[in-house]
């Protein structure tokens, strides 16, 4: 007889923990999955999955106003919120049954309720023990609200965002990261005045400083109200409805709801991790080796709950890796350099690399490329909305360390260019590669203009020893 009731055991049946259980059941494995909510979790169903339906939604407005200058008369058109909930709730429904027949045809046992880790090869789920060789944590992130702030209790996070009962008049969104900036553009596109509280400059913190200012300008340009350095005293609930927001500077914003995008926190509560000698960190994420194995032997980790780098895809390459490590004698790693993203803004951004700040303190010297334009489908619509794309090379190897995009296509764009990013591509083998025109994406391989750089500005001025004391 088996010694155990199972090979793997799976807490959470999200990207990560349905792609390892999926290619762990593939390789003969006898596998559990366990999942409170919905399977497909947070990205299927409160995340990626249904906020790039609401974008595609929102991008309609501004498609009938183009149509216009391509010679279209297009009779005023009309938004009902209720009509687009209803399709997108339908389409989850349908990822909500693939997800558990794609499950269930790789022979995976999947269980409805929260899992806790009992000891190093126990775990219980809805009152009942199970048995396991291995067990998966994948329970990814929440979103985070700060404890801080009196009356956090009337703010809402992207989950209710994504189905609000009726499309909000004014809306606040607290936070400029992608989620933020994501559904800024979304309410903003449907037809909400959009207000954003910020505490930096700019947006999206983390990305390149170009990429920051210009989509900060972009989305200002499109009736978007940035109020930045700004930081939130209190939240009251109206008794005729809606918020009032006082930020610590005395300012007083009014809404008809306040959406806090500060972030995520792993979804490590409550699941006897510690218990049993499981190591997290200050933020609660599950400390793992590069085999995504946590300190006790038998138990591993994948996905956002390790806070490495929470990306859907990650997660899910990081489960294949982990199955395949584990039941087909075929030992692999997750690469986590070069791992591109998107932020599904309006207009939207991709990077793949390093930012110009982070290639400086790793690489030294650098040649700049960026440019800036207007798309050729604005010549005719008259909107005024630029793109801008650049390219970060390291001087003396010539290699391309990071690429990134603001505008219509970047996501799609940088898809491809992170493939040849990740193959060590050269500035003189993009700029041997021939253009498809008319495209946007041709500009990345006919840049030829460097940005100056800003030291050898500064030593030209002043003198090579003064720019040095300068650097200094």
């Amino acid at each position: 007889m088996a010694r155990y009731d199972f090979d793997l055991f799976t807490i959470g049946g999200g990207s990560g923990g349905v792609a390892a259980s999926r290619r762990a059941g593939a390789h003969g494995a006898r596998v559990a999955v366990c999942e409170d909510r919905d399977v497909g979790g947070t990205c299927v169903h409160r995340g990626c999955v249904p906020k790039k339906l609401l974008v595609y939604g929102a991008h309609f407005r501004e498609e009938f106003q183009d149509a216009e200058g391509y010679g279209w008369t297009v009779q005023e058109p009309r938004f009902t919120w209720s009509k687009l909930l209803a399709a997108k709730d339908k389409e989850l429904d349908r990822l909500r049954g693939v997800y558990a027949r794609l499950l269930r045809d790789s022979g995976v046992t999947l269980m409805e309720g929260r899992g806790r880790v009992v000891d190093p090869h126990t775990v219980e789920v809805a009152g009942k023990l199970y048995t396991a060789e291995r067990i998966l944590i994948a329970t990814g992130s929440r979103p985070y609200l700060p404890p801080d702030i009196t009356g956090i209790e009337h703010a809402i996070t992207s989950d209710e965002a994504l189905s609000f009962p009726e499309l909000p008049r004014r809306l606040v969104v607290v936070g400029a990261g992608y989620i933020g900036v994501e559904l800024a553009g979304v309410f903003h596109g449907l037809g909400s005045k959009v207000t954003m509280l910020i505490r930096g400059a700019s947006v999206l913190g983390g990305f390149d400083d170009d990429v920051r200012s210009f989509l900060t300008e972009e989305m200002r340009k499109k009736g978007i109200e940035l109020m930045t350095d700004t930081f939130i005293r209190d939240i009251e609930k109206r008794a005729e409805g809606g918020v009032s927001l006082l930020t610590r500077g005395g300012e007083t914003v009014e809404a008809d709801a306040v959406l806090f995008a500060t972030g995520r926190v792993p979804n490590s509560g409550g699941l006897g991790l510690e218990e049993v000698g499981v190591v997290l960190d200050a933020r609660g994420a599950v400390v793992v080796d590069a085999w995504s194995r946590t300190s006790v032997e038998s138990i591993y980790a994948v996905g956002d709950i390790t806070d490495r780098i929470n990306l859907t895809p990650v997660a899910i390459s990081e489960g294949r890796a982990l199955a395949e490590t584990l039941f087909n004698d075929n030992p692999t790693q997750m690469d986590h350099t070069n791992v591109p993203s998107a932020v599904f803004s309006q207009p939207p951004v991709a990077s793949v690399g390093m930012t110009e700040q982070e290639a400086r303190e790793r690489h030294g010297k650098l040649d700049i490329y960026v440019t800036s334009f207007r798309p050729m489908k604005h010549t005719l619509s008259g909107r005024n909305e630029r793109t801008m794309m650049k390219v970060v090379v390291e001087r003396e190897s010539n290699r391309v360390l990071g690429c990134h995009m603001v505008g219509a296509d970047a996501p799609e764009i940088i898809q491809g260019l992170a493939v040849a990013v990740k193959c060590g591509v050269t500035k003189k083998q993009l700029d041997a590669t021939v253009g498809i025109h008319p495209t946007a994406a041709e500009e990345f391989v006919t840049l030829r203009d460097k940005r100056p750089d800003p030291d050898e500005r500064l030593a030209a001025e002043l003198g090579h020893d003064a720019a040095v004391s300068t650097r200094r």
